[in-house]
């Protein structure tokens, strides 16, 4: 057994796999080392990865470090990875990035792939056919774009996403609204277009906690990928843990 943890901005998600077979996930919006140590008890894991935009703790570290027969990968910029990686930054790259792209070649193999994950923000990561990694893209998301218009403004609420909305705002919190969830939708397509000029056969994914807002409403053709991330982290260990013995 594997367990994957990725830890984002707003919540902790965690996989379980069975070599490739991801038979357990669930998120959590407050993490620790004991929900941690309840997973040893309840699986034989024999391998982990831990993925964080901000750092793990150091409490997982130790507890996961200590556990001498549980083989872990910690995700950052030195990890060995299945990609060709032609970003100029590396050591400023994301984790999660990281693990949506081995995700997308994964899925797609000898393929060009655009990974969109619509999270706190929303990112944009381009894999060629030959399975290098060319970066991409980041906007805010979609509670950012909210939140924004009510802290430098005096008098605009600050509103939580719908499911959808007319392009025509009849009221002060619709036309919000319409500016957020429109606005986000027409963007991701022109960046989809955009993308494909330089990509010809691009497949698109799209993942993250804001996915709904998304699949149904966009003009091009994609696939939604709710656990990319984890499959991608799952990749990476194996990579790094099955691949080198």
């Amino acid at each position: 057994m594997k367990l994957v943890i990725d830890i984002g901005n707003t919540y902790t998600k965690l996989g379980i796999f069975q070599r490739e077979h991801l038979i357990y996930q669930t998120q959590y919006k407050r993490f620790d080392k004991k929900t941690l140590a309840t997973y040893f008890q309840r699986y034989n894991i024999s391998q982990s990865i831990v993925s964080s935009v901000s750092g793990a703790e150091q409490s997982f570290i130790d507890y996961l470090t200590e556990n001498l027969q549980c083989k872990t990968v910690f995700l950052d910029s030195s990890t060995p990875l299945p990609l060709k990686i032609s970003y100029k930054t590396p050591e400023t790259l994301g984790s999660d990035r990281l693990a949506v792209a081995v995700g997308g070649k994964t899925l797609f193999p000898g393929k060009p792939v655009l990974v969109i994950d619509a999270g706190s923000c929303i990112t944009y990561d381009v894999v060629t056919a030959e399975g290098e990694y060319r970066g991409g893209a980041i906007a805010p998301g979609l509670n950012m774009r909210y939140r924004a218009m009510n802290h430098f403004t005096r008098n605009l609420p600050l509103l939580q996403p719908i499911e959808e909305t007319p392009v025509t705002g009849d009221s002060t919190s619709r036309s919000m609204h319409s500016g957020v969830l429109n606005g986000a939708v027409n963007e991701i397509d022109g960046m989809i277009n955009q993308f494909r000029e330089e990509q010809p056969g691009l497949v698109v994914i799209i993942t993250g906690g804001d996915i709904n807002y998304f699949d149904k409403n966009l003009k091009n053709n994609i696939f939604a990928s709710p656990n990319i991330v984890l499959a991608g982290l799952n990749q990476i260990l194996r990579y790094n843990i099955e691949d080198k013995k």
